[in-house]
């Protein structure tokens, strides 16, 4: 199936099902070559050996015991935390935890994180207050302690993306129907969503967890107004200039934050995925696709899956239509790094650590 047709395709009956769907289609137009053909051409034999001869060193001075003790050792202690009965397979309204656990709402779409943002209404979403609210569908969650007890921390949540159809009543499925219900309001509230969060969240001395709403690290992290720079050999690069951006340094965002990580030094890490489907284009060919022949960057665009209409962003904004910044798609694909800590700090895309094919 062409990777096109697939959020068309009725035995997909939601986005999420599609978009999994769509990442087991590769686009790689050369499947012969292997990441060891990659890396071979990157590196010496001598530095590969070098790093083999590392590892061949550690395990005569310590023992392969060296390599795998640690986890066997933390396995066996924790061998007997877990055990509980399995619950049976099931789909309904209700949340079902197994028996002696118990499971609390800590944050959800929409609550709000600020001292002064609106409480949410589903019927009267704006732009404004959804980014000073909790994102919508939560991936990566990462957690750094602010006191040496653990009782207070900061936590730190990816917002993947965005389903219109639930998250604007009555709406439907605007991806099956040519986004006729959108409009740049709606547009600028899913965009509000997406993203990331900071809060500070604090236990009390029962064990529960809550948010600490008045605290100077909650922030939203979206790709309606966070301005982000970059660093790496890409940083500046003249496929990474735009109309708005001819430094090639700074850029508006982050979407689609699957995996993430928290570094030995505190800061917080989202890695953008899938960036080619938020990438809009008003040429369309006979069958009603995308038609990128005449776009300078037709190859990489192709490889990339650009643009996917996923979403009508680039019909509201110039920056998210190929037609008028075909260089756009270039500013995501990266790894994001955030320091929670210093809500003034700008977010850093690391080239040097991203998906993007910049030659």
């Amino acid at each position: 199936m062409d990777r096109k047709d697939i959020l068309q395709d009725p035995a997909y009956t939601n986005k999420s099902e599609a978009f999994e769907a769509f990442d087991n289609i590769p686009t790689n137009p050369n499947l012969t070559r292997t990441i060891g053909d990659v890396i071979n051409a990157r590196y010496g034999r001598r530095d590969v050996l070098r790093g083999v001869l590392g590892v061949t060193a550690t395990t005569a001075l310590f023992g392969t015991s060296a390599m795998v003790a640690p986890r066997q050792a933390a396995a066996v202690a924790d061998a007997g935390r877990y055990n509980f009965e399995e619950l049976a397979w099931g789909n309904d309204e209700t949340h079902h935890i197994a028996e002696g656990y118990n499971a609390d709402i800590l944050l959800r779409w929409g609550d709000p994180i600020t001292a002064d943002a609106p409480e949410f209404d589903v019927m009267n979403q704006t732009a404004q207050a959804q980014s000073q609210q909790f994102g919508y569908n939560n991936d990566y969650v990462g957690f750094t302690a602010l006191n040496e007890e653990g009782t207070r921390g900061l936590l730190c949540v990816n917002h993947e993306y965005t389903h219109a159809e639930v998250m604007f009543p009555g709406l439907g499925r605007q991806d099956r129907a040519g986004f006729e219900g959108m409009t740049k309001e709606l547009v600028d509230i899913e965009m509000a969503a997406h993203g990331g969060t900071v809060v500070e969240i604090a236990q009390d001395a029962n064990g529960k967890w809550a948010l600490v709403r008045d605290s100077r690290y909650n922030r939203r992290i979206t790709p309606l107004s966070s301005e982000m720079t970059f660093s790496g050999a890409a940083a500046g690069h003249y496929r990474m200039k735009t109309n708005a951006d001819p430094s090639g340094m700074k850029v508006i965002g982050t979407i689609n934050n699957c995996a993430g990580g928290m570094t030995p030094w505190g800061t917080y890490l989202l890695a953008e995925e899938n960036f080619h489907g938020y990438f809009w284009t008003d040429v369309l060919d006979a069958e009603g696709k995308p038609d990128i022949s005449a776009q300078p960057e037709a190859r990489q665009m192709k490889r990339y899956g650009v643009p996917g209409r996923w979403y009508a962003w680039g019909q509201y904004h110039d920056r998210f239509n190929i037609d008028k910044e075909p260089n756009e798609p270039n500013r995501f694909g990266w790894v994001v790094e955030v320091d929670p800590r210093n809500p003034d700090a700008t977010p850093i895309k690391h080239t040097a650590l991203g998906l993007s094919l910049i030659h």
